[in-house]
């Protein structure tokens, strides 16, 4: 829609606001996870399994901040970060039942959203926040703000 005099009305930068702050809460979140394992018993004495999972949520916190931090400076890489940390975040927690508890996929998520285990606001976290931050991030309202320019700037 454009107005009388050729110039785009500015999209409303809600759901970009929104992806981001979730992206960077998120990004949290799941970064806390590794850093305990890491602190508390060394990359070294980790099993592979156990150290493929904490990569996988060290490598959505590291996309989500990255995503988070250029949706701030409109960039629409940022989005497209922002979707496939939203993604990492749930593949995260699917793959640790997967590779730590095979069999007990089932009895995982029951625990988990019982917040049983020790960190269950994490895996929580990825699983709700996740698919919520894809949302937001591939929603047309995010990348119309993200890619528009005002006449006259550069």
């Amino acid at each position: 829609m454009t107005r009388r005099d050729d110039h785009e009305p500015r999209p409303s930068a809600v759901t970009a606001t929104l992806a981001g702050v979730l992206g960077l809460v998120l990004a949290g979140v799941l970064g806390y996870l590794p850093l305990k394992f890491f602190v508390d018993y060394g990359f070294a004495g980790m099993d592979g399994k156990v150290r493929v999972v904490l990569v996988i949520y060290s490598a959505a916190a590291l996309v989500l901040l990255v995503g988070a931090l250029a949706t701030f400076f409109r960039a629409v890489a940022g989005a497209v970060l922002l979707l496939a940390g939203g993604l990492l975040a749930v593949a995260a927690v699917v793959g640790e039942p997967v590779l730590l508890y095979p069999g007990y996929f089932g009895a995982f998520f029951a625990e988990m959203f019982r917040f049983a285990p020790d960190d269950a606001f994490v895996r929580v976290g990825a699983a709700v926040g996740g698919p919520v931050v894809f949302v937001l991030a591939v929603l047309p309202g995010t990348f119309r703000y993200l890619r528009y320019r005002p006449a006259g700037s550069w």
